[in-house]
Order: structure tokens, then C-alpha cells, then sequence
């Protein structure tokens, strides 16, 4: 075990641990951390619009009462899930803006940044063809002046644009940076205003980032495509993989190799998927049935914390013959039921300990097998709502899912069966502690 500890330290950790204090990777981890509140508040009115679908008693009710305004109450959904991109690429463009500010020491505005970052990506939005010798807005039925409309407005301004206003959001900032760094800004005299004096620091970059951006688009366009298209293809095959079962497997041993390890595996590796499981979740409240959406993690396989050690704490409070390990245990459970257990992953612990490694790593991939067949099998309800990720066991699947209580008996379902998976090898670990603990008496 000790070898492989060793391996996982130089292959997986170092690697992982260099690619998480990127620059870039920071500021989309602080998008998708940002994007949180907007996508339960969401998910929230959703999931009240949809409650007569699983709740058939209640049609006549709503429809007599909240389906006549629902028109207005779903707005909340639409100004968020609807227009997902957007509070991306303002967050991304300012929080890029602000770490060079901080750590390069260049004079630039992260309210400068998050603005340019939106300017470049609504010069993205509008969809062109080329045509008879000329760039040209399209239209048809479902788009306007290049303006496409879906279900929830405009319809590359959801999730579907995500993955450009991450990569038009990191471009623009590098623009900025880049003028300022070389001065090619405007500077005003101290006595000017300070706002007046950032608008015309950003009058420069604001020309390169236009001039960059139509070049990289009309290029595109010219090709009989567009940045959108183009972005879409990587992201689609990433997306793909993580969709798959084989993928998700690759996911949850990554994120316990690195806890394994000491490293936060799930805040690091979770942060390159939120816009993969939002985009999923948005699919899934229009018809689809993928499973691996929204808190698909802390819903069916993070029930107590990452490695599912929900049912191994509740074993060791109330089970073991270990004094510390029943002590642990106990101060461990409330914390636990809200899917939070670093007291038990560096207290039992868990990291570099040769008895839990394997439970660690297998409990998760187990559990997430059995919730992603469940789904795809049309089982289970697809999760079509985010929830709050601390949701207790069978709550945040009953809820996720728009109150299917099937989500929920499988939620539990698996608490069941990563306990079981845990139980020989904690008896083994507990054994242990309980011979130390007697030879010192």
C-alpha cells in the first residue's frame, strides 16, 4: 500500500495539484462556486411547476391556482438556468481580471475585465453565413437577426454557452492584461475621476478585444461555422466521456485518489465538470434522461461525504469496540448527514490508511454504478433540479428528481451498500485499535 500511496503522490497529486492553482482553472472554479445560488433558486421554481407531474392529486389544484400565474413565477428559472453563460462569463472575466491583478501586479480593473469578457461574448451570440460573397445575419423561424430563441430565451446565452463564454472570457482578459502591460492604454490625469479614468484605461483594450474577436469569428464564418460550433466539438467529445459509464468511473477514482492522498479531490475535479452537469441538468428539465446531471455526486454517491462514509460513521459510533473510533464516530454523525466528513477522512482516518484505501475507492464507484443504471434504465427519474449539496440522504434525490421517491429508496439504497462494502474492512481496522487500546490499559 505504501507503494501505491507513493505512486498516487507523484503520478496523480503533483500533477492535479499543479493543474488546480492554474490561473484560469481558479476563475472557473470561482464561476461554478458562483453559479450555485442562481442554479438551486432556479431549480427551485422548476420543481415546483413540475410537482403535478409526479404528484397527479395536486393537477386540478395547481391548474386553478399557481399555473395561472406560472408564466410569471418560471421567470426565475429562465433569468437563471436560462442565462447560465452569463453570470459564467461575468464571473470568469472579473475573477481572471482580479487574480492577475493580485499576483502579476499590473493595474487592471476586474470590473473592466468581467465587462470586456461580456462584450466579447455577445459579439459570439448572434449567429452569421456566408453567402453571395457576404457575411449575413441568419434568420428562420426560431432565430430573428441571428438571435436564436429557446425555450428559456435566448438560447446560446444557457447553459449550451458555457464553454464559449469560458473561453472567450479567458481571451479577453489575457487582451486586457496584455495592453496594460504594455501601455497601450489611454491614462488620464490624476485629478479625473476614478471611473471616468477606468473607462478610458479600457477604451484600447476594448478595440483589440473587438478587432481579435471578429477576426476569430469572421475566419469562422467565412469556414461555414462559427465560434460556437467550433468550441463545441472538444467540449462535446469531453462531455461524452464524462456522460458514459467508464467515464464516471474514471471520475470517482480520481476524485479518491487525490483524498486519498491529502488533496480535496472533489473540489478539484468537480470544478472541471460543473458546466458538463448543468448543461446535463438543463437537458434533463426538457425531456431528456441523462444521469449524470446537476448533484448527481452528492445525491447518490457523496451521501455522508466523498467515499459515502455515511454508514461507516454511523458503524463506528454506535458499533465499534475502539474507544476513539466510537468517539470520532459520535461527533461525527451531524456533520455527516450533511454530506460533510473531513473529521472522518483525516481523523479516522482515511487518508494514507492502508485498511479503508479500498472501501474508500470502491464504495463510490459502486454506489454511482447503481444510480447511473437506475437512471439510465428508466428506473429512476433523471435529476432535473440542483439542490443544496449538503442535502441529507433521500432528500436531495427526492427533491433533485421533482419528487420521485424511487430516487430516494435508491439514495438510501446506497448508503445500504457502501456500508456493507465498509463493514469487513473497519472490523479489521477496528480490531486493531481495540488490541493497541487494551495492551496500554
Amino acid at each position: 500500500m505504501n507503494g501505491i500511496f507513493q505512486l498516487l503522490e507523484k503520478y496523480l497529486m503533483g500533477p492535479m495539484a499543479k493543474i488546480a492553482a492554474f490561473k484560469s482553472v481558479r476563475a472557473i472554479m470561482a464561476a461554478g462556486i458562483a453559479s450555485i445560488t442562481f442554479t438551486i433558486v432556479g431549480s427551485f421554481f422548476l420543481v415546483f411547476n413540475v410537482l403535478p407531474q409526479t404528484f397527479s392529486f395536486l393537477q386540478g389544484f395547481f391548474d386553478d391556482t399557481f399555473f395561472r400565474i406560472s408564466d410569471l413565477y418560471i421567470l426565475v428559472y429562465k433569468a437563471t438556468m436560462g442565462l447560465l453563460a452569463l453570470y459564467f462569463v461575468i464571473v470568469i472575466g472579473y475573477e481572471y481580471t482580479k487574480i492577475h491583478e493580485q499576483e502579476d501586479d499590473i493595474k487592471v480593473s476586474p470590473l473592466n475585465g468581467a465587462l470586456l469578457a461580456v462584450f466579447a461574448f455577445f459579439l459570439c451570440v448572434p449567429e452569421l453565413f456566408y453567402a453571395d460573397g457576404r457575411i449575413q445575419l441568419f434568420s428562420d423561424a426560431n432565430t430573428i437577426n441571428g438571435w436564436t430563441i429557446g425555450g428559456s430565451g435566448p438560447d446560446r446565452m444557457g447553459t449550451v454557452g458555457i464553454f464559449t463564454a469560458i473561453i472567450m472570457s479567458l481571451l479577453t482578459v489575457k487582451i486586457y492584461c496584455l495592453c496594460v502591460k504594455r501601455n497601450w492604454v489611454i491614462k488620464m490625469p490624476e485629478a479625473v475621476p476614478e471611473g471616468v479614468a477606468r473607462s478610458f484605461t479600457a477604451l484600447i483594450p476594448a478595440f483589440a478585444v473587438a478587432l481579435v474577436v471578429l477576426i476569430i469569428s469572421g475566419t469562422f464564418v467565412a469556414l461555414g461555422t462559427d465560434i460556437f460550433k467550433v468550441i463545441a466539438i472538444p467540449f462535446a467529445f469531453v462531455t461524452d466521456i464524462a456522460n458514459s459509464w467508464l467515464g464516471l468511473m474514471v471520475i470517482f477514482f480520481l476524485i479518491h485518489a487525490l483524498w486519498i492522498v491529502g488533496i480535496h479531490g472533489a473540489n478539484i475535479i468537480t470544478s472541471f465538470l460543473v458546466p458538463i452537469v448543468l448543461s446535463n441538468l438543463q437537458a434533463n428539465a426538457n425531456g431528456a434522461n441523462i444521469p449524470f446531471a446537476g448533484e448527481f455526486y452528492n445525491s447518490f454517491v457523496f451521501l455522508g461525504g466523498s467515499g459515502g462514509t455515511l454508514g461507516l460513521t454511523l458503524f463506528i459510533a454506535f458499533l465499534a469496540r475502539s474507544q476513539q473510533l466510537r468517539i470520532l464516530g459520535k461527533a461525527s454523525i451531524a456533520p455527516g448527514i450533511f454530506n460533510i466528513n473531513e473529521p472522518i477522512i483525516f481523523g479516522l482516518p482515511i487518508v494514507y490508511n492502508p485498511y479503508l484505501a479500498i472501501p474508500f475507492f470502491l464504495s463510490p464507484m459502486v454506489t454511482a454504478s447503481m444510480a447511473y443504471w437506475s437512471i439510465k434504465l428508466h428506473l429512476v427519474s433523471p435529476i432535473i433540479a440542483a439542490v443544496p449539496w449538503p442535502s441529507p440522504a433521500g432528500i436531495g434525490a427526492f427533491i433533485g428528481t421533482a419528487g420521485d421517491w424511487r430516487a430516494a429508496l435508491l439514495a438510501l439504497s446506497c448508503v445500504f451498500v457502501s456500508w456493507l462494502i465498509y463493514l469487513p474492512f473497519v472490523k479489521v481496522y477496528d480490531n486493531k485499535l481495540f488490541r493497541e487500546e487494551s495492551s496500554t490499559d
